[in-house]
């Protein structure tokens, strides 16, 4: 039976580099899909993985209708024998909808790979709403590291190295970027703490603790 699979984690736990192993692997048996996404590091149209690999994708814009999308591939004779959903987190609820009636409807499976909650730990609208319709939700099992050695739970946004809590839901940055904006990956206690790794260098290098006696 065709399936809706969303497939969740942190940032840096390797959603993307599975979403095109998957792609990979169909591909290699013959198999064609169309791969949607949106706001993707590599720019409008593109798949892409930390590790480098990168792949065309069909970018889902506001109002777009990714099952009106599909099935007007297919009446141009077009084919399609699967959907991957990349960056799924930033598609509207209504567009996880359209994604299920492709399911459903065309008897497709579809792959969605997104971040759960955001960096204030609410949770994306359309991850919520792939929540609520997933056949199945894995949690992928590549665990992204806090800092601290521990297991990272949280998405942190970062401006010059230091935890914000306050701005727009959607700002697309990476993890490990000195730029304004920069996201990082936290365990819970330090991201209540709001304790990147920048401010625990500061913290560690801090006269109080670490005294520095005069020349």
């Amino acid at each position: 039976m065709p399936e809706l699979v969303f497939f969740s984690g942190t940032m840096d736990c390797g959603k993307s580099t599975l979403a095109l192993q998957i792609e990979h692997n169909r591909s290699a048996r013959g198999l064609q899909g169309i791969i949607f996404t949106r706001d993707d590091r590599a720019g409008e149209g593109k798949l892409s993985s930390r590790l480098g690999l990168v792949t065309d994708a069909v970018e889902v814009e506001d109002g777009m209708d990714p099952y009106a999308y599909v099935v007007d591939h297919l009446s141009r004779g077009g084919r399609a024998d699967y959907v991957i959903a990349d960056e799924a987190q930033f598609l509207a609820p209504q567009q996880i909808d359209q994604l299920a009636r492709v399911v459903d409807d065309l008897g497709l499976d579809v792959y969605a790979f997104g971040i759960t909650t955001d960096f204030r730990t609410k949770l994306f609208p359309g991850s919520q709403r792939l929540v609520e319709l997933a056949d199945r939700v894995e949690v992928l099992q590549v665990e992204a590291l806090c800092w601290c050695g521990a297991r990272a739970t949280h998405n942190a946004r970062t401006t010059g190295g230091q935890m914000v809590v306050e701005g727009a839901q959607v700002v697309v940055g990476d993890v490990n970027q000195a730029d304004a904006v920069g996201y990082e990956v936290l365990c819970r206690r330090h991201h209540r703490r709001r304790m990147t790794a920048a401010a625990a260098r500061a913290a560690a290098l801090s006269p109080d603790v670490l005294p520095v006696q005069p020349a």
